[in-house]
This record gives structure tokens, C-alpha cells and sequence, in this order.
């Protein structure tokens, strides 16, 4: 049993090792985990039933909208409305008036810069070669130099006419309330105009464009007076108007800093307005109209629902969803027998919360999914976050269970998710029916779940009931009956039996894998033959693989009969030898001449006989079998002894010395559960009948009944629970098959057939049978134990048999 087989393991069977390896909780009592497990699924629950990042906000309104169910205040609510008090304020902050700077003297400065430019270039007339003197008139009313004005001004004697006509223009077009035309957006209500010479006094302009002027139209109000005198040249025009243009400046001056101070004054003064509730009091009813009044008092409730007492309503739902886990719990430890199911109580209740977790985040999730998308539409009945939500999959945590478990549990489920949807719902009554419908369609509308598309048909049907359930409700609701509200949720009904079937369709080989589950279509798959350990089987061990098949047959046909689970137990068949890869040649079904056992001691023929089936347990889990599979390995031998080797060992012991039984007993368990019942008894009988020269109906019932008789008697069959009247059926249905397997050819009078070169050199003659060993005559002359097992390793075959001295040693 030393022979290493290669890595046979799957990836995910690696990887699970791998973390095993690293959690390693193997201080923690089975109980504790139990515990620290329900606390842990009931915060998750808890968490995404009331998380701030998956929490909905509730129906959102605008004014204008109409109001779509009745709106009650929980509590006695007193909050400051922020929206309302923030309008009051801007509205105060727009009706201050802009405040206004008048510079009363900007004519006197104007007039008296202009009469100092003109008697300065007067001075310096005699210096007009001067590159430096050549003058203009800047922005502030200051005299500079310039070539080409310097060649106009003093190209001639001016007259005091000419000058005084310039002095009057420039006076009586800087006069007045000018303003910069960038102030012009700040003049269009009335304003205030404070005297910087007197500022404490103001006064109110109404009209303020009506009554003022801009500065780009005096200025050109200036240049047209120019032209008007028409003593002055064109040149002089242009340059006696570019040394007046900026000394009209504005006299009123937009004053920002005093206008934005008075506005955050009146903002404060605004007092903050005040939305009071009283409890139970009623907000709205449902077909009211939204007004501004009553938008502002939905915010109000939904301010104080979303930040006051989060902890208290976190704590009590957390109290109730741990009393409907404990609901859960005891319904699982106390639902009766589940013949179908291999977990326990325990995995059970894991497999339970996990697939809670899992639809619970789902309803999140496609809840705000369902309010988003009616957010983002206007008109009805696009706009209702009702019809998007019967798009939810919410029978997929039945469907589930109902594939992975039994019926029972799975409706139960569907149950316990539908008032979870209550919590997360918009109209909590209507959903939880809604769901609890969906849920019961996926349990009781679904077939055995032999193939992949068993899912698909099961997301059909629930797509389609839930449609009909769908319009059911619109009709409840009172909604109209308009063609696009019943085909938006007709077609969200569908859409949700399509998600429900993706969803699941996902999850079932992930539950599958995690918890050992043996569904119908895992066990298909574990019966490829292209698996690397059933490949190995056949190519190491063709014998013990043809034995193995042969097996698995008369077992399914046998739990046919009493109702048991015949797929599970054709699987396990398979299995149940692949310890034999560690020594084949050692097993008789796999031997082409000698017996190795004729060269061993008895201790070590049962110690190789036996490693296979715990060679078998550790191979079967490194490769990732589920346990299930696993069990049929020590099970089907049991806890029997090797009657003939234990009896060769006595047979050769000396005076004084013992032989210890437990060394040629297999380790066990005795068979738990039906299927592995009915294997033990099966590999037996098929390994028997083999063995018969006749295997015709009365030599098969003989053996057959003798072999159950054995078991029996051996109380093998004392842990699972079978009964007498299955054993019978049992009996019937192997005798019935064997017989269907090794019934005889019919002959043909005076034909004999040839014999064939290539049959000798195919089969040898010294192993021409279809054992590759003994065939008895008489069924009572096959060696079989007390125990009722088939012991052809015992056999010497190191010479030609006598079956006659056989049975005599036999007996």
C-alpha cells in the first residue's frame, strides 16, 4: 500500500485545504461555534436590513407629486426646516438694496485738472522742441507728455472762447450721477446713494437708470460736443477729446463690501423656521397633492427617521431577527426525518442562513435598484417604485433550499424571506405576500432535479405566476387598470422568475461545493468516467472497476424498491473499492495467475486487505469526494472479521500463543443509512454469483438469502434503519437483477461452436472464467463468512482446484 498515486485532487479541494490549514478552530467546541455563528448571521441580517449605505429614504416627493400612501408622524418631531429657513434668508439677502458711493466733487476736479494741463502746457510753450514736454492727460487728470498732441496744441494760439467752450462741455458732461457700466446689472431695482461727504446721510433713487447715466455714454456725449465747435480742426477735436475723455470719471460707485454687509445682516435677522409634529399625527393621505407645506414636513419625518434614535431601532430589530433565527433553528432540530437530506441539524441551519444572507442582500440591493429607476422617471406609472419592485427575486432562497434540501425546509424559507421583504419593502403587507406566493411556487413547482435545466423551467414558472400574482395586486392596490401599468408589471414579474433562475443557477454549485451537499446532478457528475480517479480505477484495476459498475446497478435497482435513493447509491458504488488503487493486485478480481496471499501470513493479508479501506477514506478526501460518498467506503464492509484469515491464523499458532480478532476485523462504521445497507449486502451477493457455475433463479436465491442471513446475524444491519419487510424487498429486487445479469444463453440442439485462436491468446485457458477464478457447482461450496462477505483472496491457487476437497475444508 506504499505506491503513490499522482495528485488526484480537484483545485477547490486544494484550496479548501490551504485554509483549513490556516483557521484552524480546533479549540472551539462544536457548541461554541454554533453560538458564535448564529450571533455572527444574525448582526450580518441585521446590517443589511438596516445598513446607512443600503438603507432606503423612502418615497421621494417634489411639489406637484401626488402622494402615494398615507403619511403619519412616528414621533413628537420639532426640527428646524433648513430648505425653508435657507429660502427665507436668500429671499432677505436679495431685497436689500444695493448701496451706492456718490463723489459729489467730480465735476470741480475735472474743470480744475483740465485748467492745470492747459496754463502747465502754456508755460512750456516756448519749449515745444522738448522731447519730454509733449502733453496728455491721464486717467486721473494729471498732465504727461506726447509727441503728437504736442505738434496739435501748439501748432496755433487758442483763443479764451475756444477754452472756455472746452471747459464748459467738460463740466456739463461730468455733471451728474454717472455710473461704471460694469455696476449696470446692480441698477436695476432701486438703490441707495450714500454722499461720501455726508455719510450718514442716504437716500433711495428709484429708477436708478432713469436717473443716471453711464460713463461710456457721457463720454461720447462729450466727443459730440466737441465736434460741435467749429472753430477746432478735426485733429484738434481728436486731441482735445482723447485729453478730456478721462477726466470724466463715475461719481456713483457700486459699494460691494457695504451692500454684501448689510445683506448678511438681514440674513441673520431672519429667524429660522420651525417645522413642530405631533405623534400619530397625519402628514398626508394617499391621492393628496404635495404642497410646499406638506414637502417640507415629509423631509421633516425623514430627517428624524434617518439620524434620531438609529440605535433603538437597530437594537430592536436585531432582538427580532434573532427570535426568528431561533424560530429557524428550532424548526430545523425538530422538522422530523429528511430522507433526502445528508446533513445535520447543524449544516442544515449553516446552509439556511447562508442562503438568508444571501436573498437578504438581494432585496437590498434590487429595492434601490427599484427606487432608483422610478427616480428617473416623470410621468406614471414609470415613476412607481412599486410595479419596478416586483422585478425582486424573491422565491430564489426557496428554490434553493428546495434544490439543495427538502421541501419542508425550503418553504419554510421562502416564509422566513418574505417577512424579511416586509422590512425592506415600500408597501410591507402587499410584498410579503407577494413573496410568500413566489416562494411557494418555486417549492411545489419544481421537478426532481436531475438535469440544469430543471432550474431554468422552475425560473419560467415563477416568472409567469408571479406576473399573474403581480396584476392581482395592482387590483388590490387600487391602481388603474391602464395597459402600461399592467404591462410594466407583467413584465416585471417574468423579469424577476429570469433573475430568479440566474441567481440560482449561480449559487447552487457554490452550496453545492461548500456544505457537501449531493444533489441529483452532482452525483452525474461524480460519475464521469474521465474523473482521474475513476480513469485510474480502470486502467489499475479493471476487475475491481467491473465489479464496481456490476455493484452499483443491483444496489440502485434495489433502492428503487424500497423508495430509497438509488442515484446515491450507484455513486457510492463506484467508490467504494478506489482503496484497491493502492494494492490492486492483491484483490482477486484484479489477480491474472497466482494468489500473492498464498506467499503472506495471515496477520499480513489482513492488514492489506483492510488498508483498503482506510487508504480508500484518505484518498477519497484528498481529491475532494463529498462525505456522503466517503461513507460508503467503511460502511460497506462494516465492522466484520476476516473469517478465513483469522481462522488460518489460528490454525498456525503455536502452544501458549493468542490471536487478537481486531486485528482481522475492518475499523467500521457499521452501515448508517439505508443506501450503504443495501451496498453491503449487494457487493457480497454480486461477487457470489460470479462464483456459481449456475447462476440460474434457485442457485441466486440461495446464496442471496444465505448472505442476508449472515449480515443479519452479524448484527451489521443494527445502526441503519431498515426493516424487515425492505430487507425483503431488497432480497427479491437482487435476485431479480442478478438472474437479469447471469442468466443462461439458451443452447442450440447439435451445435457446438469453435473455438477460437485468438480467445486463447486473448484469455488463457487456466484463466477462462469470467472471475478469473473458482466457479462452484453447488452454491453452499462458495466461502462465505459469518459475516457474510465473499473471501476469494483466501483461496490457494497456486495449483488446479478441487472443488470437492474445497468444500469439504469449506464446511
Amino acid at each position: 500500500m506504499s505506491k503513490k498515486l499522482p495528485d488526484l485532487a480537484s483545485p477547490f479541494a486544494k484550496y479548501r485545504k490551504r485554509i483549513e490549514k490556516y483557521l484552524n478552530f480546533s479549540r472551539i467546541t462544536p457548541r461554541q461555534k454554533f453560538w458564535f455563528g448564529f450571533i455572527i448571521l444574525c448582526l450580518l441580517t441585521t446590517l443589511l436590513l438596516d445598513n446607512p449605505f443600503l438603507r432606503s429614504n423612502g418615497e421621494t416627493y417634489k411639489e406637484g407629486d401626488v402622494v402615494r400612501e398615507t403619511i403619519v408622524s412616528p414621533a413628537d418631531i420639532s426640527q428646524t426646516d433648513d430648505a425653508e429657513t435657507e429660502r427665507m434668508r436668500d429671499s432677505a439677502r436679495s431685497s436689500v438694496r444695493p448701496i451706492f458711493t456718490f463723489e459729489a466733487n467730480r465735476t470741480e476736479q475735472a474743470s480744475q485738472s483740465f485748467r492745470l494741463f492747459w496754463e502747465k502746457l502754456n508755460r512750456k510753450s516756448d519749449n515745444t522742441n522738448s522731447k519730454s514736454n509733449t502733453s496728455n492727460v491721464n486717467s486721473t487728470g494729471k498732465a504727461t507728455v506726447g509727441s503728437e498732441a504736442d505738434k496739435v496744441f501748439l501748432s496755433r494760439k487758442y483763443t479764451t472762447t475756444e477754452i472756455d467752450a472746452i471747459s464748459r462741455i467738460l463740466r456739463e458732461n461730468a455733471n451728474g450721477y454717472i455710473y461704471n457700466d460694469s455696476d449696470e446689472p446692480f441698477l436695476t431695482s432701486d438703490i441707495i446713494v450714500v454722499d461720501r461727504q455726508k455719510p450718514n446721510e442716504q437716500s433711495s433713487v428709484s429708477s436708478p437708470k432713469m436717473n443716471m447715466i453711464s460713463l461710456s455714454i457721457a463720454r461720447d456725449k462729450l466727443s459730440r460736443n466737441l465736434n460741435e465747435i467749429k472753430s477746432l480742426s478735426p485733429k484738434e477735436i481728436d486731441a482735445f477729446n482723447n485729453a478730456l475723455l478721462p477726466l470724466i470719471q463715475p461719481s456713483v460707485i457700486f459699494d460691494s463690501v457695504a451692500t454684501n454687509r448689510d445683506k448678511e445682516a438681514a440674513s441673520q435677522n431672519t429667524q429660522p423656521i420651525t417645522i413642530s409634529l405631533k405623534r400619530s399625527q397625519s402628514i398626508a393621505k394617499e391621492g393628496d397633492i404635495v404642497t410646499s407645506q406638506m414637502l417640507s414636513q415629509i423631509n421633516a419625518i425623514r430627517n428624524y427617521t434617518n439620524s434620531s434614535r438609529q440605535s433603538n431601532k437597530f437594537f430592536g430589530l436585531l432582538v427580532l431577527i434573532s427570535a426568528l433565527y431561533w424560530i429557524a433553528w428550532k424548526f430545523i432540530e425538530h422538522r422530523g426525518i429528511v430522507p433526502r437530506l445528508t446533513l445535520s441539524e447543524e449544516k442544515t441551519f449553516a446552509l439556511f442562513g447562508f442562503v438568508v444572507l444571501v436573498q437578504t442582500f438581494l432585496m437590498a440591493l434590487f429595492f434601490r435598484l427599484a427606487e432608483f429607476t422610478a427616480a428617473q422617471n416623470i410621468k406614471a406609472p414609470y415613476n412607481d417604485t412599486t410595479l419596478w419592485s416586483f422585478a425582486l427575486p424573491f422565491a430564489f432562497g426557496s428554490l434553493l433550499i428546495t434544490l439543495l434540501a427538502d421541501r419542508r425546509t425550503a418553504l419554510f424559507t421562502g416564509l422566513f424571506t418574505s417577512i424579511l421583504a416586509g422590512f425592506l419593502a415600500p408597501k410591507s403587507l402587499e410584498f410579503v405576500v407577494y413573496a410568500a406566493i413566489s416562494s411557494a411556487v418555486a417549492v411545489y413547482g419544481i421537478g426532481r432535479y436531475r438535469t440544469r435545466q430543471s432550474v431554468t423551467l422552475a425560473g419560467a414558472l415563477v416568472g409567469g405566476l408571479s406576473a399573474l400574482v403581480a396584476v392581482a395586486l395592482i387590483g388590490y392596490m387600487q391602481l388603474p387598470f391602464i395597459l402600461n401599468t399592467i404591462l410594466l408589471a407583467v413584465g416585471c414579474g417574468l423579469f424577476s422568475g429570469l433573475i430568479t433562475s440566474s441567481v440560482t443557477s449561480v449559487f447552487l454549485p457554490i452550496c453545492e461545493t461548500m456544505f457537501g451537499i449531493l444533489t441529483d446532478v452532482k452525483l452525474l457528475e461524480l460519475s464521469n468516467a474521465d474523473l482521474p480517479v475513476l480513469g485510474q480505477l480502470a486502467m489499475k484495476a479493471p476487475g475491481t472497476n467491473q465489479h464496481s459498475h456490476a455493484v452499483g446497478t443491483l444496489t440502485e435497482e434495489a433502492c428503487r424498491a424500497i423508495g430509497a435513493n438509488g442515484l446515491l447509491a450507484r455513486i457510492g458504488a463506484l467508490y467504494h473499492d478506489i482503496g484497491k488503487l493502492g494494492a490492486p493486485e492483491h484483490f482477486v478480481e484484479n489477480q491474472q495467475g497466482r494468489n500473492p496471499h498464498d506467499k503472506l501470513k495471515p496477520s499480513q493479508s489482513s492488514k492489506i486487505i483492510v488498508s483498503h479501506v482506510t487508504y480508500g477514506i484518505k484518498l477519497g478526501k484528498e481529491i475532494g469526494l463529498p462525505q456522503r460518498i466517503i461513507d460508503f467506503i467503511p460502511q460497506h464492509h462494516g465492522t466484520r472479521t476476516l473469517h478465513f484469515f483469522l481462522r488460518k491464523a489460528q490454525a498456525e499458532l503455536r502452544e501458549g500463543e493468542e490471536v487478537d480478532e481486531n486485528d482481522f476485523r475492518y475499523p467500521g462504521p457499521k452501515p448508517q443509512f439505508k443506501e450503504s445497507a443495501i451496498m453491503m449486502i449487494a457487493d457480497s451477493c454480486e461477487a457470489a454469483a460470479r462464483s456459481l457455475e449456475h447462476p440460474n433463479a434457485e442457485n441466486i436465491r440461495f446464496i442471496v438469502t444465505k448472505i442476508i442471513d449472515a449480515v443479519l446475524a452479524d448484527d451489521q444491519l443494527g445502526e441503519c434503519d431498515l426493516t424487515l419487510r425492505e430487507l425483503t424487498q431488497i432480497r427479491e429486487s437482487l435476485i431479480k437483477s442478478l438472474v437479469a445479469i447471469y442468466h443462461s444463453r439458451v443452447e442450440y440442439p447439435g451445435y457446438v461452436p469453435p473455438s477460437s485462436s485468438m480467445q486463447r491468446i486473448i484469455i488463457p485457458e487456466e484463466l477462462d472464467s469470467e472471475e478469473r477464478g473458482l466457479r462452484y457447482t453447488n452454491p453452499a461450496d462458495i466461502p462465505i463468512s459469518k459475516g457474510g462477505e465473499i473471501e476469494d483472496e483466501a483461496i490457494d491457487r497456486s495449483h488446479q482446484p478441487n472443488t470437492e476437497a474445497k468444500a469439504k475444508t469449506v464446511s
